[in-house]
């Protein structure tokens, strides 16, 4: 009745104990970030059970799903705070990534009410034109943050690859140590956490020529879909199945190929382009982009093709030579951007597995 996704959460733990394991031999140590899986809280629980130090996010609502289902571990939020959010993120999280110094006083403020300290870790862009304090201003940013009551710097970080596709070199981490040391030579401070990996780090960490003090990571994607994000490129010793839509053919007609009669835009304000594949068997199934990015869904059989899609429905070339059937389920391997959305929606049931049993069924 509604679509699916198959989630093995054994699969899960073993990638994340093959990428903790790789940044474990080069002394980084790993938070597993949630954001792609809403904060997931048996999804969390394979990360840890893999072995990362923390679980990230990067909403605070995830985090709190988190706590509430009991999840024991150091919370990270993995994005900016709000300004009018302080109180609740000094509540919520054990860390957050700043860039702005009236937010730290927003923090140092409630902190001090909690009678806490609320440990940050200053974002520096390198150039990937994110998040970020410019390097030029990373000192007179920490010599004011020092002042602040109920704020502890754990250290400072980059993002990379996210936004403009940046690639962590060796250079960009030397950059990210230099400026680092900087910091701690003109302030006479010591900073613990050098953290300038996400996922697409993966290479530069397995090729070791990463510089020995950039010391944390920051990784979903890897561990979710087990391949680095570079290029995309299947990691060694993981698995890329741990999700799998299935979804069910609600109609089945040979029909033309192609529209027929004058076209404007579809519902979407789009111009689908349609190749001419004479007549096919055409099927209708019960999912669709409000359920998930369709551009990222590829089918498990290579020899059926995704037409294209409308909000509910998700229309198939399924033109075989063996018998398929009204009411059957077909399945879907899904990119980041197709998992993040049916995981959102709420007409995805979610199924999770552990030793191919059915464990539970989430939302």
């Amino acid at each position: 009745m509604y679509p699916h996704l198959k989630i093995d959460l054994d699969k899960i733990e073993d990638n994340t104990r093959t990428i903790v394991g790789l940044c474990r031999e080069h002394g980084i140590g790993v938070t597993g970030v949630t954001k792609c899986v809403c904060g997931h809280p048996e999804i969390a629980k394979a990360m840890l059970r893999g072995g990362v130090i923390a679980i990230g996010d990067s909403r605070l609502e995830n985090l709190h799903r988190l706590q509430a289902a009991g999840v024991d571990t150091r919370y990270e939020l993995i994005r900016l705070p709000p300004l009018t959010g302080a109180g609740e993120v000094v509540g919520a999280a054990g860390m957050s990534l700043n860039s702005e110094l009236a937010v730290l006083e927003a923090l140092s403020r409630a902190a001090v009410e909690r009678g806490t300290v609320h440990e940050v870790t200053l974002m520096v862009d390198l150039g990937d034109l994110r998040e970020g304090i410019w390097p030029d201003d990373l000192v007179p940013f920490v010599r004011e943050a020092l002042g602040l009551e109920g704020i502890r710097i754990g250290g400072i970080g980059a993002n990379l690859g996210c936004f403009a596709g940046l690639v962590p070199t060796q250079e960009n981490m030397e950059r990210l140590v230099e400026l680092a040391e900087e910091v701690e030579n003109t302030l006479g401070i010591e900073l613990a956490r050098i953290s300038g990996f996400n996922s697409s780090g993966l290479e530069l960490i397995a090729s070791g020529k990463s510089p020995p003090r950039v010391n944390h990571a920051r990784i979903g994607e890897a561990i979710l879909f087990g391949r680095e994000t570079t290029h995309r490129r299947p990691w060694p010793g993981t698995f890329q199945d741990a999700f799998v839509l299935t979804a069910e053919i609600l109609e089945l007609k040979k029909k033309p190929s192609l529209p027929m009669g004058e076209r404007a835009e579809d519902a979407f304000g789009k111009r689908p382009v349609f190749e001419d594949r004479g007549e096919v068997t055409r099927a209708l199934l019960n999912v669709g982009r409000e359920d998930v990015d369709v551009e990222g869904v590829t089918s498990c059989d290579d020899r059926l093709t995704v037409l294209g899609a409308s909000s509910g429905y998700l229309a198939l070339d399924v033109t075989l030579e063996e018998e398929i059937a009204v009411g059957e389920e077909l399945s879907f391997f899904l990119s980041y951007s197709a998992l993040l959305r049916a995981m959102t929606s709420e007409y995805v049931k979610k199924d999770l597995f552990r030793d191919d049993a059915l464990c539970g069924d989430g939302d």
